[in-house]
């Protein structure tokens, strides 16, 4: 973090309401001695924000009024240029506090974050809607084709813009009040979204006895016990919870179906009703998002966000997702009549429910494939996984990983890397690996601090984070993960990969800065080296023996590629055209997400046995995590990395250099070029589907 200066401080103290004292001692505005200028975490406690953004909003303020008042006629240098530079405090705060309210969250944290975040809303309004400074930046783009700018400068001027044209500057100053009040209201209640899953979530635990564990694996039963034994209240006992490495193991496993049936009705009932209930922030968010939508000229809200997007119209997204729906949903009701017929086999005279999916899909790959995760977890050790992720990058793009464990992190499970390229430490890879209460579901990649270059021309290397959710280690075995949690962990390396190659001189382009059906790209192509034999062979070893993964296996596991895609497609596109649904809509209207969900499948042909892969209470990436109307892109971008590793698999080199060359060029430029001609310009021609439909068995 770059120094405030006293004088840079003493312009603005009255602005920000803070004494001398309490800035000086406050370590999110004083210079870190650390390393690589990363967070100096063990200094930071939940008392220093609030004073931090206060001050760091009037410093910001501070810049912004020096660009409005500045007498020079507006250029780029002077306007877009020292836009984009502004506000590095502010940004700097918001990277520590949000990324740690998400993986070290608590009830201080909690509450600053309800307190901050209409603030921090309301800032950025300011500034979006300050007329003055939309004129200068209106005035330079309208001079955009004579000012002789380069690729980059353009496409900073561009998005600048389009960014404040999308911020509201457009809007009709008697709307603008209601479009404030718009921005604050859904700020907050996305925030109280993801607060209720995390305590929904942490709040049922499964407490069972030992005659309860049939079907259970041994090292569930041990991490069940170790979860027990860590309170008093359960000791002796086994627990089991939500988070995933609990939940879809016992989902998977548990032959007492009583008590799948009770694990399924916590998972999936989460937030809807009682104290952690969604369903009335579900209701205001989609009416909130249709009257902004109407605000800005949009029919509705899914156009307003699609407009930036490659896919630009709800109807493109549509095509494609119902193109592969058709495929997915035949194949879908196949798995559930073979699943039927093996309870009939067994004399029972039950009808397949959601809780049962998972544990007769497992019978049918272990009778099919001679396949069962026990028999894949000793070759997938999270070290070995990891080692084989950081293998990939060094074979493609000649990076190399250096643990460093003086380096400062914000908890003891968080590992902390050097990232070198030719011998110079171009960027930090923070991963945290492990289920905790005070973290969130699921798995994502952010970043503490992204790249660019400064104004004295001295590139600043990004500080990445990489949060996942792998079963914990026990007393006498390393955390051992399934083969889907190995390609998670592929999946979330090559986001990092995104923003640690990035070579942009502007923050607002650098890293994962593109639209969002073209950001899974980098991170879902990994996944194809993860699952290929040749690579497999090399970082899949047992973790005991170290004897690679047999040959038999290998096959086993590639035979079973294409197992269990009719569900796996169909949940995931469920969850994508719900969103599609709800952000489709043009009017508003009371919203009662089961009834509106219950119909949305409906139209769809949806079997009973299947949900969608995320409920509305609980679907984060659409009411919390800025996916609205883009859950679609997880498909739109799984067509183009089928297409990219065609690439690599054509040319017969799974590591070709040219290739590779090619691709890392994707990752380097961020945003600061259009993104679907670089990927031409990778491939040669427009993506295929062709591969997706193959490699998922729809074709």
């Amino acid at each position: 973090m770059k120094k405030i200066l006293l004088t840079t401080l003493a312009a603005i103290l009255l602005l920000a309401g803070c004494k001398n004292k309490e800035i000086m001692t406050n370590p999110l505005l004083s210079e870190w001695n650390t390393p690589y200028g990363i967070p100096d975490f063990k200094q930071i406690k939940a008392e220093h924000y609030l004073p931090a953004f206060d001050t760091a909003m009037a410093i910001h303020k501070a810049e912004i009024d020096a660009i409005i008042n500045n007498p020079e006629t507006p250029s780029f240098a002077n306007t877009i240029e020292a836009l984009d530079r502004s506000g590095e405090l502010i940004n700097n705060i918001c990277n520590i506090f949000f990324n740690l309210n998400e993986c070290e969250s608590n009830d201080e944290m909690e509450q600053i974050a309800n307190e901050v975040m209409p603030r921090i809303t309301a800032h950025n309004d300011d500034i979006y809607l300050n007329a003055d400074l939309f004129a200068r930046v209106k005035a330079v783009y309208e001079l955009r084709d004579s000012l002789g700018l380069n690729e980059e400068q353009a496409r900073l001027l561009e998005e600048t813009y389009k960014g404040f044209v999308r911020g509201g500057a457009n809007v009709a100053a008697e709307n603008q009040k209601r479009f404030r009040e718009i921005n604050e209201q859904m700020a907050s209640l996305t925030l109280r979204f993801g607060q209720n899953v995390l305590k929904a979530t942490n709040a049922f635990q499964l407490v069972l006895e030992k005659e309860d564990l049939d079907g259970l694996t041994t090292d569930q039963i041990a991490a069940a016990k170790e979860a027990a034994d860590a309170n008093e209240s359960t000791k002796g006992k086994y627990v089991f919870g939500l988070q995933m490495p609990s939940w879809e193991p016992f989902m998977t496993n548990s032959s007492r179906r009583d008590l799948r049936k009770k694990m399924w009705d916590a998972y999936a009932n989460r937030c809807n009703g009682g104290e952690f209930d969604n369903s009335g922030i579900i209701d205001s968010l989609v009416n909130l998002r249709i009257e902004r939508a109407h605000i800005m000229g949009y029919k509705t809200h899914a156009d307003f966000v699609l407009d930036d997007r490659l896919a630009k119209t709800p109807k493109a997204v549509y095509d494609l997702l119902l193109q592969i729906w058709k495929p997915a949903l035949q194949k879908a009701k196949q798995e559930c009549a073979e699943y039927q017929d093996i309870v009939k086999d067994e004399g029972d005279h039950f009808d397949l429910e959601p809780c049962d999916w998972r544990y007769y899909s497992e019978k049918v790959r272990k009778a099919k494939y001679a396949l069962n995760d026990e028999e894949i977890r000793p070759y997938f050790s999270l070290d070995g996984v990891l080692d084989g992720a950081f293998g990939v990058a060094t074979k493609l793009y000649g990076l190399q990983f250096r643990l460093n464990k003086q380096l400062p992190t914000y908890n003891a499970e968080a590992q902390a890397y050097e990232v070198i390229d030719n011998g110079e430490v171009i960027g930090i890879l923070y991963m945290d690996f492990y289920p905790r209460e005070s973290k969130r579901s699921g798995a994502w990649m952010t970043s503490f601090r992204n790249q660019y270059i400064d104004a004295n021309g001295k590139n600043v290397i990004p500080i990445i984070q990489v949060v996942c959710n792998f079963t914990k280690p026990t007393a006498d075995k390393p955390s051992l993960l399934t083969f889907d949690e190995s390609e998670t962990l592929f999946h979330e390396f090559g986001h990092a990969l995104h923003g640690l190659l990035s070579k942009c001189t502007y923050q607002t382009l650098s890293g994962t800065a593109v639209p969002c059906d073209f950001v899974e790209l980098p991170s879902q192509i990994m996944e194809n080296w993860c699952r290929h034999p040749e690579v497999m062979k090399q970082y899949a070893k047992h973790y005991k023996s170290g004897e690679s993964i047999p040959d038999s296996l290998i096959a086993k596991i590639a035979a079973a590629q294409t197992y269990g895609q009719g569900f796996i497609n169909t949940e995931l596109l469920a969850a994508s055209l719900l969103d599609m649904d709800y952000h489709s809509l043009s009017e508003q209207q009371p919203i009662v997400a089961t009834d509106f969900e219950n119909a949305s499948m409906k139209r769809l042909g949806l079997i009973p046995q299947i949900i969608s892969r995320y409920k509305s209470h609980y679907f984060q990436h659409i009411f919390m995590n800025s996916y609205d109307a883009g859950y679609y892109s997880y498909t739109w971008t799984a067509v183009l990395d089928a297409d990219a590793f065609e690439a690599f698999k054509e040319s017969g080199d799974l590591f070709n250099p040219e290739l590779a060359k090619k691709f890392r060029h994707i990752l380097e430029s961020g945003n600061s070029r259009d993104c679907m001609t670089m990927y031409r310009e990778f491939r040669g021609k427009d993506p295929d589907v062709k591969p997706l439909l193959r490699n998922r068995g729809l074709l």
